[in-house]
């Protein structure tokens, strides 16, 4: 290929990315906006390939092999995994970023692709090769902590050891100061012994900062992580001199970090805040013991309520996500409308493991894009509302955020959901979210609860509410 047509294919590729991540702000073009950043990256590795393979074909084979190999396994996670096991597949596909950045880095290094023509040349690649390495490394470590804390190999508490911001002050100070004997070294040898160090360094200061991070913080960390990822896949792409692996990176990474900020301030939290704090170790005094009556209803009593209601809100949770229970939810919600009640769903910022986790679970269960609201514009809306359905949700409907300055989770947004007429909850128990706080909604004088398994419990509520 020519390089006018490399380069003209490359840029068609990175407007693909950047129209297909804008269809990604609204549900009903979210389809199409995933359809056009795999055409863009489908182009951007074909182009790629052709560039790579047009003077020789030696290690075509093996090439193609490999993304044979891979494209097949990505296929069968996707059909094979749930919903539920998501964040833990975006915190693993995260670390295969960082460490093909880290990959590509050191052999960059050993063998760049052209010859320095200047000396400041050199060593500006050689910088650009520092901070992917860098960049990468810590993406990875810290990723598989959280795929591990996600997925219950680890605790999802944080872990606070003695001295660790001066252990990561002194890991970062490494990484810095460690940059500048490696640029000045002449010797290839030593240079690799310089960059191995900033590897083995990097990775640490990833595995000390997310192990202190507690589990309710984890969709922020994912977000977090997954900025990183493209800030090394940008890197990557000054090393190699790929400007749509530069463009491409640069969007994952700026993305990334505005939806972190967004979802910090669904918590009343700061980026800082997430990454040094520590989830619930700064509380001011004890927090408050909950303590009420346990007040339940059964199926027929909820299906009478809801036969009534005119205004319902359905709160769903990581509990309906794990119980499959979208689509009776979805059952439900018709039956409701057809008794002439009006029917809306609150999301949360952080509802969930995954940022849009309940939009997308949603949208499965083809739940019509309207009735979907987000916290901001409905929150007002619950001391006019007949009837609210917490459906799996815990922290994010807990009152201690608004009435106990000494909880956890003070201070967090949270949906006012005991301000309506009858709160249901359906739980499989009383036990605490993954933020680890006792919830006093389950307890509330308007609060009644629906206990069983979310889906079960559906399916036998829309069996009730097609009898009244």
């Amino acid at each position: 290929m020519s390089p006018q047509a490399v380069t003209v294919a490359y840029l068609a590729s990175a407007v693909l990315f950047i129209v297909g991540i804008k269809g990604f702000a609204k549900p009903d073009t979210a389809k199409t906006g995933n359809a056009l950043t795999i055409l863009g990256m489908l182009i951007a590795v074909a182009v790629t390939g052709l560039v790579a393979f047009s003077a020789t074909t030696e290690g075509l084979p093996f090439v193609a092999g490999t993304i044979a190999i891979g494209a097949v396994i990505g296929a069968l996670l996707a059909r094979s995994l749930p919903m539920t096991a998501m964040p833990e597949l975006v915190g693993l596909l995260n670390s295969f970023g960082g460490l093909a950045a880290v990959f590509v880095g050191i052999s960059s290094y050993l063998a760049p692709g052209h010859a320095y023509t200047t000396e400041a040349e050199r060593n500006v690649h050689l910088v650009e090769c520092w901070l992917g390495v860098a960049i990468g490394s810590l993406t990875f470590t810290g990723s598989v902590v959280a795929w591990a804390k996600l997925r219950g190999t680890l605790s999802g508490k944080p872990l606070l050891f003695p001295g660790r911001h001066l252990l990561n002050l002194a890991l970062v100070g490494a990484t810095i100061g460690l940059a500048w004997p490696f640029v000045g070294e002449a010797s290839t040898d030593a240079g690799l012994t310089w960059i191995l160090a900033l590897t083995a360094i990097t990775g640490v200061l990833g595995i000390t900062l997310v192990l202190a991070i507690g589990g309710a913080d984890m969709p922020v960390v994912i977000s977090l992580l997954n900025s990183y990822s493209g800030w090394a896949g940008a890197m990557t792409g000054f090393v190699l001199q790929n400007d749509v692996l530069i463009v491409s990176g640069a969007i994952v990474g700026s993305s990334g970090i505005i939806l972190t900020i967004v979802m910090c301030r669904g918590m009343n939290r700061s980026v800082l805040n997430v990454v040094f704090g520590g989830f619930g170790t700064e509380g001011g005094g004890p927090a408050r013991k909950v303590e009420g009556e346990v007040r339940e209803l059964d199926v027929a009593a909820v299906a009478a309520a809801l036969s009534t209601a005119k205004e319902v809100v359905i709160v769903p949770g990581y509990g309906m996500a794990v119980a499959r229970a979208q689509h009776p939810v979805k059952e439900l919600v018709e039956l409701v409308q057809a008794h002439g009640g009006r029917v809306r769903f609150a999301i949360h910022p952080v509802a969930g493991r995954l940022p849009g986790h309940m939009n997308v679970l949603l949208a499965e269960a083809g739940v019509p894009y309207d009735l979907v609201h987000e916290m901001e514009t409905i929150n007002t809306d619950f001391p006019k509302t007949d009837v609210v359905l917490v459906i799996g949700a815990n922290d994010i409907v807990n009152p201690a955020a608004v009435d106990d300055p000494n909880s956890a989770i003070a201070g967090m947004p949270v949906l006012h959901v005991w301000e309506s007429a009858l709160t249901v909850v359906f739980k499989r128990s009383l036990g605490a979210g993954y933020a680890g706080v006792d919830n006093a909604l389950f307890l509330h004088e308007r609060t009644r609860m629906l206990f069983g398994d979310a889906k079960k419990t559906a399916d036998a509520l829309v069996a009730a509410l097609r009898n009244v």
